[in-house]
């Protein structure tokens, strides 16, 4: 069965506008690795469309971005949308009732699937099918934007910290 992870880059007062900070190169790197081991990835309709990038080329575009484009396209990925009318290569879009395909989703796969979005990571948590908490604390302060929690959650209870590059800690959490 595999297991749900919201997981997301996020300014130490909770935001994770993407515009504000970029991943330092060894965070960058770890995210390389982490992509390369999802069984897949389900996004919201905005974080999609931010996603996208990495369907297409870019030439300025050094050897990591390459690697993570080439993993991410890699991936299976899940789309939760009432507007699309279609997604990218490799890509599935779901709309109307999520909860019935992501539990056969859960069902069918083995290792992590990534949420990425908080409106939906919120929806999933409501339906009690988020598994864990994965948060990258960036050493800066952004003052706006999106916060990683679209709204209460159930207690949680701290797993694991770790150090990710010089700057980064990563904070997991699985309901408590």
């Amino acid at each position: 069965m595999a297991k749900l992870v919201f997981a997301l880059n996020q300014s130490l007062d909770g935001y994770v506008d993407h515009t504000a900070f970029a991943p330092e190169p060894a965070v960058f790197l770890h995210f390389i690795d982490d992509v390369r081991g999802l069984a897949g990835m389900i996004y919201g309709r905005r974080m999609y469309e931010v996603m996208r990038y990495w369907d297409d080329e870019h030439p300025e575009w050094d050897a990591a971005e390459r690697d993570y484009a080439a993993a991410w396209r890699s991936r299976p990925k899940w789309v939760v949308s009432h507007s699309l009318k279609s997604v990218g290569p490799n890509a599935t879009l779901l709309a109307g009732d999520v909860e019935a395909p992501i539990r056969q989703l859960k069902a069918s796969l083995d290792g992590e699937i990534e949420v990425a979005g908080p409106e939906l990571a919120r929806s999933l948590t409501d339906l009690g099918l988020i598994d864990e908490y994965r948060l990258y604390l960036h050493p800066i302060v952004v003052g706006h934007g999106k916060p990683f929690f679209a709204g209460p959650r159930p207690p949680l209870r701290l797993v694991a910290s770790d150090r990710i590059g010089e700057n980064v800690i990563r904070l997991t959490y699985r309901p408590a």
